[in-house]
C-alpha cells in the first residue's frame, strides 16, 4: 500500500548520477523539481490527442455489422420485375463462379496456409493450437485499446476526500516500539516477527467477509521479502533515468529475469501505464475495506484511503478496537516480473490477486501498515493493523496485462491517473516490528 498521497505522479524528475547501495538495494536521489515528469506529460498528451473522435466516427466505429436476417428478407416487397432482374443477375453470376472453379482446378498446387498459434486469455498461457507456446518475437495481439470511448459519464464520485489523516510517527520511542507492526515485512515460510500482538490477521478470503477491493496500485520491486523468489539477490534490468521520474527507492527482486530471452528485453509500446519497464520485478498491492462503496461506480479511488474510508468517518474509527480493524482493512499483494510475452497474458487485474494453478496457492496473512517509501524502520506508518495477505511467490506476467489494467483505471468515476505508475518500496520492515500473527495458507 502505497505511501503517496497526491493524485499526480511524484513532483520530481531524477537522475541516475549516482548508485548508492544500501543492503544491496537501489536508492535514487531527486533532482530540481517539476509540475509533472515530462515522460507523463507526453504521453498525457499523445492520449488526449488519441480520444478526439467525433460522435458520428464514435457511433461508425460502433455500429454492429448487419446479420444475415438481413440478407435473408432483403426480397420482401420487391415488385415482380425487380425480382427477376436479380434472378438473371443470379444466373449470370453462377457462371462465372464455374469459370472460376475451372480456373483453379487447372492453377498450379499450393500449400495450405499454416494455422495460426492461438492461446487460451486468461489460462495462464496455455495454448490450444500447436501445443507450443507463443513465440514472444511473434506475440498474439491482446487487443489492449489505443484510448477511451469519447464520451464518459464520471457522475459524483462520493468516496472523494474521505481520507482520514493519520500522520506517520516515530517507530521506536525510548526504546520501546511506538506504533504498531508495520508492512511489508519479511514472509518467507516459518517466518515470525517479534513483536507480540494480541490480535490476529483476517484469515478468510476478504470477499466472504465483506470487504471489497478499492484500489490497485503497484511498486518498483517487491516490498515484502521471500527468500528465493523475491529478495536481495533477484536480478533485473538497471533502472535508468529515461525509465523513472520521482526519486523513488526500489525494493527486492525475483530471480526470473534472463538477459539472453528476448521476453525479458524486448521493449512493449506501452499505451496507457507510465514509467514502466519489460524485466522489472512489480509487487501489486490491492487495498480491500468494508466501509467501500462496494458495487458502486464509485468503488475504485486514488489515492485508496479515500476508498478505503468513503463509508466511515474519524469519530467511528476512534472507537474500533485493533481487532475490528484488522477485520475489516486488509490488502492483497501479489509480485510479477514483467516480459514482453503474450503467453503471460491475463485480462483482469483489477479486481484482485490471480488465483490459479500456482498463483495465489501460497499466502503468508499477517497484520502490519501501510508500506511506501515514506516509511522505513525509522519512521513508521500510524494506520495499523490491518490484515495483509501476501502470495509469498513471484510470477510472470505480460505487459499487456498491466498495460490492460491502467486501460481499466481510467474507465473508472475516480481519477486514478495518480496510480499508473510505479510507487517507491518501503525498505523491508524489520523484525522487532513485524508481528508474532503469522498464519499460512496453501491452497490444495
Amino acid at each position: 500500500m502505497s505511501g503517496k498521497e497526491t493524485r499526480t505522479p511524484p513532483p520530481a524528475t531524477f537522475t541516475l548520477a549516482e548508485e548508492h547501495k544500501l543492503s544491496n538495494r537501489r536508492i535514487y536521489t531527486v533532482k530540481q523539481p517539476s509540475e509533472k515528469p515530462a515522460a507523463f506529460v507526453e504521453k498525457e498528451k499523445a492520449m488526449s490527442e488519441t480520444t478526439d473522435t467525433s460522435h458520428e466516427e464514435h457511433a461508425r466505429l460502433v455500429q454492429p455489422p448487419k446479420s444475415q436476417d438481413y440478407v435473408a428478407s432483403f426480397g420482401t416487397g420487391f415488385s415482380f420485375a425487380a425480382q427477376a432482374i436479380i434472378a438473371v443477375c443470379a444466373v449470370i453470376m453462377v457462371g462465372e463462379l464455374a469459370s472460376l472453379v475451372s480456373f483453379a482446378s487447372n492453377a498450379p498446387e499450393q500449400a495450405a496456409p499454416a494455422a495460426p498459434t492461438q492461446i487460451i486469455i486468461g489460462d495462464g498461457g496455455t495454448p490450444n493450437v500447436g501445443g507450443q507456446p507463443t513465440s514472444p518475437t511473434e506475440p498474439v495481439d491482446p487487443n489492449v485499446p489505443d484510448s477511451l470511448p469519447p464520451l464518459i459519464n464520471r457522475g459524483t464520485n462520493v468516496c472523494a476526500g474521505k481520507r482520514i489523516d493519520i500522520p506517520n510517527a516515530q517507530c521506536i520511542v525510548a526504546e520501546i516500539e511506538a506504533v504498531g507492526p508495520q508492512a511489508g515485512a519479511n514472509v518467507t515460510a516459518g517466518y515470525q516477527g517479534d513483536m507480540e500482538v494480541p490480535y490476529q490477521p483476517l484469515t478468510d478470503p476478504y470477499y466472504t467477509k465483506g470487504l471489497c477491493p478499492v484500489n490497485v496500485h503497484w511498486h518498483l520491486g517487491a516490498e515484502h521479502l521471500s527468500v528465493g523468489e523475491f529478495d536481495l539477490n533477484g536480478t533485473g534490468p538497471t533502472v535508468g533515468a529515461d525509465t523513472l521520474d520521482g526519486g523513488i527507492r526500489q525494493g527486492n527482486l525475483c530471480h526470473h529475469y534472463n538477459e539472453t530471452d528476448v521476453k525479458f528485453t524486448k521493449p512493449y509500446d506501452w499505451k496507457h501505464c507510465v514509467l514502466m519497464e519489460v524485466g522489472q520485478t512489480y509487487e501489486v498491492h490491492w487495498p480491500h475495506s468494508s466501509a467501500g462503496a462496494c458495487g458502486t461506480p464509485n468503488q475504485f479511488q486514488t489515492p485508496f484511503y479515500d476508498g478505503v474510508f468513503c463509508n466511515l468517518d474519524a469519530e467511528t474509527l476512534g472507537t474500533l478496537s485493533p481487532q475490528d480493524i484488522a477485520n475489516n482493512v486488509g490488502v492483497q499483494a501479489q509480485v510479477f516480473t514483467v516480459v514482453n510475452d503474450e503467453t503471460y497474458y491475463w485480462p483482469d487485474l483489477l479486481r484482485g490477486m490471480i488465483v490459479d494453478g500456482e498463483m495465489g496457492m501460497d499466502v503468508a496473512k499477517y497484520t502490519g501498515s501501510t508500506t511506501g517509501d515514506s516509511r522505513s524502520n525509522e519512521i513508521c506508518s500510524s494506520y495499523t493493523p490491518i490484515t495483509w495477505q501476501v502470495d509469498r511467490k513471484c510470477h510472470l506476467v505480460s505487459a499487456s496485462t498491466f498495460d490492460q489494467l491502467c486501460y481499466d483505471m481510467k474507465k473508472q468515476r475516480d481519477d486514478m491517473s495518480g496510480d499508473l505508475f510505479p510507487h517507491g518500496s518501503r525498505e523491508t520492515v524489520s523484525d522487532n516490528l513485524a508481528p508474532n500473527n503469522y498464519n499460512r495458507f496453501l491452497r490444495g
